[in-house]
């Protein structure tokens, strides 16, 4: 099992076999109010400084330019809005005592009472026996406090010999069907056809329940308004990398001012590893965050793998939605028949008709079947389904290999998500609340990111060759108006993501720019959305074509940088200084948060990552 060369799925497993997930970080309300207080702090700053570069501060003699990163400048501050929103508050959960029997659970008093009955789907499509006989494993390993009907199911769309062999090994069932409708929603569809548990756990191929994953997540179940429960993804063979004042205490033999210095840039930035996580996969700030974060409003979102759902939810979800296409479809045609006695017969006919084309979904046909299926559920005006995200960490998958697995599973995200927000846009959905639309609106908006990201990248290059500035003057009254206002946003960020490693998110979210810009023309020209399964072992070589673009703009702004230091240096342009070190600082930024991506792209492994 190599990947062009590199190595095996058992080599990297069985490396990474002892490590375990963290605890995670514990809510805390000062840290709560000290955050809600920076936010709004930063949020009038921003308006503030906004105001002040519409009205005073762009610059005539550029004034399409000016108008451009203005504006970007205004998107992005509406990102940053959405996200402290999105982070406002996390209020601490803690899981009920494991339910005995179904009537814990919410079953009618009608149903006869008995021990619950579980059904583990492991989908996969083209992965390695090997790697889903482990899944299959752990999964046995499954405990329990109470008696309970634990069946595991291999959801193989492969139709694979080898797979259905080791299925039968495992003493576990094997479920296939004669083609592959609606990728993954169809394949976890057909697992619902032929299974009867009450509540469902969602795996992919490296999907490996940890042993408490039901007794810590089931009981939740006691309410009978949680529709599911999400678990943070954990990824065990990503790299911990070194801590940044070890690093530069250690390996770079500055010793205790080195260590201290660390520190100072963590207390900006946050804790930052050297060598670690060179892809950016780690998930805590997410998962311990953002997810975290919308328990409180109803609106944390299903991620597909480490989920458990109630059965109940999933198929009376999909029922409403197949008959209200149905009524849809039915009401269309009725409406245009104008004698009122024909108009019956006729709809009866319609509609069996539609209800035939019509499929009945489970979960959304959809390349983001969890994150559509969660609003689907979320909307139900009756029966108000809950969601709940439960902090620890209860399985463990391998990360994207190399860049190009990466690309193809960070292209999925968000072609997916921008779909949903162009064709079924949640903020038009009826049944949701407020809150939960703002939470759809901020996860869709985050990758928008390349509208405003684009723009400001390209700004230093501009002035670099073209020596043009977006406002009048880099003077004391642009300083006054942004510094504020940058620093209030940096200490909110700090404070509301504290105890977490963000510096590798940070600058794969700008990387990603690129990525994010070709989902979303993907999705504005109407293509086709993929349903690429995300490679699980690392090629060994080099994939140049995906960072051309971060490569081509760190050499325009190092190019630009020397180019208009010389012509100021010469007196062949005016000494501008000021703004000279804005555009090098920025530029400086810039090239910080592409290099992770462009040495990926270079074949650098993981060990050799930069910070």
């Amino acid at each position: 099992m190599t990947g062009a060369g590199g190595p095996t799925v058992d080599a990297t497993c069985a490396r990474c076999e002892d490590r375990l997930p963290g605890e995670p970080v514990a809510p805390s309300s000062a840290r709560d109010l000290t955050f809600q207080a920076l936010a709004v702090f930063a949020f009038l700053l921003g308006l503030r400084y906004l105001t002040w570069r519409w009205t005073s501060s762009l610059n005539p003699s550029a004034l399409a330019f000016a108008v451009m990163i203005a504006a970007a400048e205004s998107l992005a501050f509406l990102g940053d809005v959405l996200f402290f929103l999105s982070i406002w508050r996390i209020t601490p959960v803690a899981s009920p005592p494991p339910p005995a029997t179904l009537r814990e659970i919410g079953a009618s008093p009608a149903t006869p009472d008995r021990e619950l009955r579980v059904d583990v789907f492991i989908a996969t499509y083209d992965e390695p026996v090997e790697l889903v006989a482990l899944s299959v494993r752990d999964a046995k390993r499954l405990r329990y406090p109470h008696p309970l009907t634990l069946r595991i199911h291999v959801l193989d769309d492969g139709r694979r010999g080898a797979m259905r062999d080791m299925a039968r090994e495992e003493g576990v069932g094997y479920l296939t069907r004669p083609d592959n409708a609606g990728y993954k929603a169809g394949n976890l569809r057909n697992g619902l056809q032929h299974t009867d548990g009450d509540l469902v756990v969602i795996c992919d191929a490296d999907t490996r329940p940890l042993p408490g994953l039901l007794e810590e997540t089931l009981g939740y179940f006691r309410d009978p308004r949680v529709a599911w429960v999400q678990t943070p993804q954990w990824f065990y063979d990503v790299s911990p990398g070194t801590p940044l004042p070890e690093w530069l205490a250690s390996r770079l033999r500055l010793g205790p001012a080195g260590g201290a210095l660390g520190r100072g840039i963590e207390l900006l930035l946050g804790p930052i590893t050297v060598g670690g996580d060179p892809l950016g996969n780690d998930a805590s700030t997410f998962y311990g965050v953002i997810q975290a974060s919308r328990n409180w409003c109803n609106a944390a979102f299903c991620c597909g793998a480490g989920s458990i759902h109630r059965r109940e939810a999933v198929m009376e979800s999909a029922l409403k939605q197949f008959a209200q296409e149905v009524t849809a479809a039915t009401r269309r045609f009725a409406d245009r028949v104008p004698d009122r006695a024909l108009r019956r017969p006729l709809a009866a006919a319609v509609a069996g008709a539609a209800a035939r084309r019509t499929e009945l979904m489970p979960y959304r046909f959809h390349v983001s079947e969890d994150i559509y299926t969660s609003i689907i559920v979320h909307a139900d005006p009756r029966r108000r389904w809950r969601s709940v995200h439960h902090p620890r960490p209860l399985t463990r998958m391998l990360s994207p290999q190399d860049l190009l697995a990466w690309t193809i599973q960070r292209f999925k995200y968000a072609s997916g998500t921008l779909d949903i927000g162009w064709h079924d846009n949640p903020l038009k959905r009826p049944g949701l609340t407020a809150w939960q639309k703002l939470m759809y609106l901020a996860t869709i908006y985050s990758y928008l990111s390349p509208l405003w990201l684009v723009p400001l990248l390209l700004a230093p290059v501009v002035f670099f060759f073209a020596g043009v500035t977006p406002v009048v003057a880099f003077d004391p009254e642009f300083f006054a108006q942004i510094v504020p206002f940058l620093v209030a946003k940096r200490l909110a960020f700090m404070v509301g993501t504290w105890g977490f490693r963000t510096w590798r998110a940070e600058q794969y979210h700008l990387a990603s720019a690129w990525l994010h810009l070709k989902a979303l023309l993907h999705v504005l020209a109407g293509k086709p959305l993929r349903f690429p399964v995300t490679p699980k072992t690392r090629a060994e070589r080099r994939f140049l074509r995906l960072v051309a673009p971060h490569v081509l703009l760190v050499a325009a702004m190092a190019a630009g940088l020397v180019y208009r230091g010389s012509l100021i240096a010469s007196g062949r342009a005016p000494a501008d200084t000021t703004a000279y070190l804005v555009n090098v600082f920025w530029s400086l930024y810039g090239t910080l948060c592409l290099l992770p991506m462009i040495a990926a792209g270079l074949g650098r492994r993981p060990g050799a990552a930069l910070a």
